[in-house]
This record gives C-alpha cells, structure tokens and sequence, in this order.
C-alpha cells in the first residue's frame, strides 16, 4: 500500500486535531495497560510481565509521535490520507501485545 496524496484545497476543518486526539487516546490506553503488565510484574515477581510492561510504555510514546506526525500530513500543503502500512502493523501488533498481557496479569494475580 503506497501513500495516498492529494493537494491540500483549503481549511482541513478539525480532521487532523481528530486523528491526533485518537491516537493520543490510543496512547493512554496502551500505557494503561502497561502499568497493569507492570503491577502485576512486580506484585507476582515475573520478569515476563515486567519486560511487556516496559514494552508497551515504549509503544505508548511511539504512538503519542505517530499521531504527532500524521497531523502534519493532514495539515500540509499535500495531504497524505493513508497511514504507513509499517504502523497499522505495528499497532495491530501492540494491540495483541496488550491484549496478552491483560490476560497474563490477571490469570498471574489469581494464581495461589
């Protein structure tokens, strides 16, 4: 998939404040869901958890400058419509990262 671009026509109205507020809120969540991985790390003593925990904190800042640069390409003078085909992977990856991990604290926290 190759980017997308046409040239800008005018005011792009709130379309670009919109995609950074999403990923900043996708942001938030994976980092969330990285305390979670860490608390449960640390409360169960698995440096599994620990090493995911970390992970996704370092997911988290990648997606805060993905939606950093993506509203640049939608405020330009060409406007770049599609993402990166690497960072719809990449967040669909993180996605099942996170998801595991969830799963992982909890089932780690209700073991005796």
């Amino acid at each position: 998939m190759t980017a997308y671009r046409i040239p800008a026509t005018g005011d792009p109205g709130l379309q670009p404040e919109r995609t950074s507020l999403s990923w900043v809120r996708t942001s938030l969540a994976i980092a969330v869901n990285a305390l979670l991985a860490l608390r449960a790390g640390l409360v169960a003593g698995e440096p599994a958890l620990l090493a995911v925990g970390v992970l996704l904190f370092a997911a988290a800042g990648a997606a805060v400058v993905v939606g950093v640069v993506r509203r640049r390409q939608l405020m330009g003078e060409l406007l770049t419509i599609t993402p990166p085909r690497g960072v719809l992977v990449g967040v669909a990856l993180i996605t099942l990262v996170a998801s595991a991990a969830g799963v992982a604290s909890i089932l780690v926290e209700g073991r005796p």
